[in-house]
């Protein structure tokens, strides 16, 4: 009776910290997607039931990572998302973090995703309520579209360098994104994700550690939504 007592609370301690070995990380990626690039990257998308979204970068996700390019993913299946918890975002969730996969739904599915993949290995830092605010919250204080247009870089499918984007987003932001990119169906090099680096705590951006693979061309079409 005592070895398996014994056995039991091992197992029991080793799961334990083995979730808490998950959960510690270097810093976050923030994840920003043009809708633009997404439809056409996917030859279809579906706007979500509660209307289409304004033509402005949302939210794909605030991922936990390593520095050396590698990350945790799905920490803890003890604590799923619930939508209970961040009934006050709904609204800003809908406007800044729509979901545009087929079918059309209301974000839910995709908010699920992202807190089950990526959230609860923040759980250290962030409750299921603080990851979701901190992700709007830092949407809104990088203002992507802004710091674009303000330097003349419009989504009207127009070609610009990636030179120009980065250094728009420089100015705008005081740092230096990853710029991802996907390719129409005309072969169209297009702008399609920004990758901005994020201390552990969620708060201030910082110099990337390390840059996802790929790369862009040097010329990127901003394509219109």
């Amino acid at each position: 009776m005592a070895k398996s007592i014994l056995c039991i609370f091992s197992v029991q301690f080793l799961f334990l910290l083995s979730s808490a070995a998950a959960q510690e990380f270097d810093f976050f990626y923030f994840v920003l997607q043009w809708p633009g690039a997404y439809c056409d990257a996917r030859k279809a998308c579906c706007f979500p039931t509660t209307g289409k979204p304004d033509a402005d970068f949302g939210i794909h996700g605030l991922w936990p990572n390593y520095n050396d390019g590698t990350y945790p993913s799905n920490c803890d299946s003890s604590n799923p998302f619930e939508s209970s918890k961040i009934s006050d975002l709904v609204t800003r969730m809908q406007s800044e973090w729509p979901t545009l996969a087929c079918p059309s739904g209301d974000g839910t599915a995709f908010w699920t995703h992202e807190w089950e993949k990526h959230g609860t290995c923040s759980e250290s830092v962030l409750d299921q309520h603080a990851y979701f605010k901190s992700s709007l919250d830092l949407k809104d204080q990088i203002n992507a579209l802004e710091a674009l247009t303000k330097a003349g870089i419009e989504p009207n499918d127009e070609t610009y360098t990636l030179e120009n984007i980065k250094d728009a987003l420089k100015e705008g932001t005081g740092f230096t994104p990853f710029v991802e990119c996907n390719r129409d169906q005309s072969g169209n090099s297009q702008l399609y994700q920004l990758y901005f680096c994020v201390d552990s705590s969620s708060v201030s951006l910082i110099d990337c550690p390390i840059y996802p693979r790929g790369k862009c061309g040097p010329q990127i079409q901003f394509p219109t939504f």
